[in-house]
């Protein structure tokens, strides 16, 4: 496919839109450090009954992602609509285990950070340490490592493992987060992946750690009410400010 070639006009008004909408994600992540080269993925499921995905175009660079990169797949991994761009397998298992069995989850970030993957190897886990780690407390679960994830049979114990949450730290590996909305999602990694430095950050000082108590851990995790029914107001608030800080309408990220 020509890389200028536009999809606007080749799908529906709200395909597009969340088309425009998870490029600028992929950008976002870009901004914030959050890459692995070519290695991670974020999703986003498209309405109707099929359980279509869309999912970047294997080899494209975040930053450079745009609406018409994401390549359109459905839960065995295969290009619909006549397309005949790569997906990675890896990202495909993953997050076709998320999108087939979790209905309020429209979009999944998958991150391979620094500071994400030492979390996740380290025994305890996140440690409620800073306001960051406390919007997860007591909403986290952990998938353990079974090597990269190209087999199809992880999918069943990855959904296991998540449960009903939306934040998930995958062993030795790095993060993963839902959201019911692509602003959720965003707030939802970028609060992960900040808990994850700060953890990092203070075990590197080589002294005793202060815990809140856990009444306060409690009561500040329902502040954050990651079980609300509806996500919070401010999820759209961060997302908006969010898009402005990297200027995206300047961008051709909605070609």
């Amino acid at each position: 496919m020509n890389q200028h070639f536009s999809m606007k006009d080749a799908v529906s008004e709200a395909e597009w839109d969340l088309r425009c909408q998870l490029a600028a994600l992929y950008r976002l992540v870009a901004h914030y450090r959050m890459t692995d080269l070519i290695y991670t993925h974020i999703s986003v499921r498209v309405p109707g009954p099929e359980h279509h995905f869309l999912i970047n175009n294997y080899g494209r660079m975040f930053s450079e992602m745009r609406a018409s990169d994401l390549v359109k797949i459905d839960l065995d991994g295969k290009p619909v609509d006549g397309d005949s761009r790569e997906v990675n397998e890896a990202g495909f298992v993953i997050h076709s285990a998320i999108h087939a069995a979790r209905e309020d989850l429209i979009c999944v970030v998958h991150t391979h950070t620094a500071a994400g993957i030492a979390v996740a190897s380290q025994k305890q886990g996140l440690l409620p340490i800073s306001q960051h780690a406390l919007k997860f407390y007591g909403h986290m679960t952990y998938h353990d490592y079974e090597g990269i994830a190209v087999d199809v049979d992880e999918r069943d114990r990855l959904v296991a493992d998540l449960g009903d949450k939306r934040a998930m730290i995958l062993r030795n590996h790095g993060l993963l987060v839902g959201g019911r909305t692509v602003a959720e999602a965003w707030d939802h990694i970028y609060m992960l992946e900040r808990a994850c430095q700060a953890q990092v950050a203070a075990l590197s000082g080589g002294c005793e750690l202060v815990l809140p108590p856990e009444e306060v851990c409690t009561y500040t995790a329902g502040i954050f009410d990651m079980a609300a029914p509806t996500p919070p107001r401010w999820y759209d608030m961060a997302w908006e400010a969010s898009l402005r800080e990297i200027k995206i309408e300047e961008t051709d990220a909605y070609t």
